[in-house]
């Protein structure tokens, strides 16, 4: 099925998808608590690397050290927040290149989703780019452990996921995270899971 689906099929409806200020997808928990507490939400965008690997799409996925800030031990996209004046395709690209080595040059941008506010209260803008493969990637290894790459089919399959409730530390409910069942020995869960399924849903593989 993913053989059908171009880089110029791919960036078409990411077009169409797009609304520019619209919100894809949050966790509940952390509009809730936004709104409560008056915080603002911190810009941030991530690269959802696209792969055209043993004649299927893959995507790329990092493993977060134990060593960083937030998200310890998570698997995630590269991507971090936005320095001052620049634009989420800026951000996505600086992040992968300081984080995995991922020369901008070499990553075609085919579009962006909506945004997703993330239980860490970060607004994230998700860029959509296809990547070299295979490619010699540099990890900083403060920051990443691994990197990897799941099968946009694979991932598109209801059978290898779970939506179940999770109460975040000082909430007073639950609220729907979507879990990945193990591959390659990794867990992809919380906000990257819900950006993907974002992602499959425009390509209507979901």
């Amino acid at each position: 099925m993913t053989r059908i689906l171009t880089e110029e099929i791919i960036a078409k409806k990411l077009q169409r998808a797009y609304q520019p200020g619209g919100i894809a997808s949050t966790d509940g928990y952390a509009a809730l608590a936004t709104s409560q507490s008056g915080q603002q939400l911190t810009c941030a965008a991530v690269l959802m690397p696209l792969a055209w690997k043993e004649d299927e799409w893959h995507l790329l996925f990092t493993r977060r050290t134990d060593r960083v800030e937030n998200h310890k031990g998570q698997v995630s996209f590269p991507g971090g927040a936005c320095e001052a004046g620049e634009t989420a395709e800026q951000t996505a690209l600086r992040e992968a290149e300081e984080e995995i080595g991922l020369r901008p040059a070499g990553v075609r941008i085919l579009g962006r989703l909506n945004e997703v506010v993330t239980i860490t209260h970060y607004r994230v803008t998700p860029l959509v780019g296809v990547i070299p493969w295979p490619y010699k990637f540099h990890l900083a290894r403060i920051e990443v452990s691994r990197v990897f790459t799941i099968p946009l089919l694979w991932l598109s399959r209801r059978e290898n996921w779970e939506e179940h409730n999770f109460m975040p530390d000082g909430a007073q409910r639950t609220f729907p995270v979507i879990t990945y069942h193990l591959y390659d020995g990794e867990i992809l869960w919380g906000a990257s899971a819900r950006m993907t399924q974002d992602f499959l849903e425009v390509l209507d593989l979901l």
